[in-house]
């Protein structure tokens, strides 16, 4: 399971995308999402796809990496189509007892599995360029505002970059975890529903017993280096924007352009 799982972890690189400041990509992700959900149509959609494809490419990273990631999403994507398929309006396609597909069900079902595998590929972007050092920094300077307000920034941020980071390591743990018991004979895969739950106590149990080991080693670990906060803390790698962002911060605004065009010259979406 852990093998299939990529959420969290960091692929060194040289690609332009890794080459762009954290802060730009943090940013970039926020105002594609945003942009995803304006579009009102396929040509926007498409666009927009489109963008998240040739961001993948240009990472150099192996397709495998995102299709595992699609993976595991996979499910949700489906039921999520499925629901959408069966309200809508438009041309009847379909119809058997209370089902009934149309034209615009269809579209819904389609356009909404497309836009969560975007969204998918675009936020494994992110995690695959990004050091967890990069990550947090970025994310302390993004929020550094909120200290006005007595918010810990760095605290915060930190304890949401371990947080992502620590997501493939327990993942490994419980692949570990789940062998060792196949290996003493638990059987996992067979039987209804109930006895499958009930079987996964065995891992459940020593999975967070582990986690609290882990949380407590590595908070004994931060406190042998004297960490105490971000109060006064220096940087070994500072931030700065380039021509690169620069660059990508146009071609971005080009293509959210599209979409404002696309919605507002093309025709609609039938619900």
């Amino acid at each position: 399971m852990g093998r299939n799982i990529t959420l969290g972890q960091y692929m060194p690189g040289r690609s332009v995308i890794h080459r762009l400041d954290a802060r730009s990509k943090i940013l970039l992700l926020i105002a594609y999402m945003v942009f995803i959900f304006m579009a009102q149509n396929f040509y926007a959609l498409f666009l927009m796809t489109l963008a998240s494809l040739l961001v993948v490419l240009a990472t150099r990273i192996s397709l495998n990496m995102y299709l595992k990631s699609l993976r595991v999403i996979l499910v949700v994507v489906l039921i999520t189509a499925l629901f959408n398929l069966f309200y809508g309006n438009g041309k009847v396609l379909f119809e058997w007892w209370i089902f009934k597909i149309t034209e615009g069900g269809l579209n819904n079902a389609v356009f909404v599995a497309v836009r969560i595998a975007a969204l998918v590929l675009i936020s494994s972007v992110l995690t695959y360029t990004t050091s967890p050092s990069d990550l947090t920094d970025a994310l302390e300077r993004l929020l550094k505002p909120l200290t006005l307000f007595k918010v810990k920034v760095h605290e915060l941020a930190m304890m949401m970059t371990i947080a992502l980071r620590f997501i493939p390591v327990l993942l490994e743990e419980t692949d570990k975890i789940m062998n060792a018991q196949k290996a003493r004979g638990a059987d996992m895969e067979s039987g209804n529903v109930f006895k499958r739950v009930k079987a996964l106590i065995p891992v459940l149990i020593p999975l967070f017993v582990s986690s609290f080991r882990r949380a407590n080693d590595l908070a004994m670990a931060m406190e042998c280096r004297c960490y105490n906060g971000g109060k006064g803390r220096t940087r070994m790698k500072v931030l700065r924007f380039t021509r690169t962002d620069l660059f990508g911060l146009i071609v971005s605004l080009v293509i959210f352009a599209g979409v404002i065009l696309c919605n507002m010259y093309l025709p609609q979406l039938v619900r």
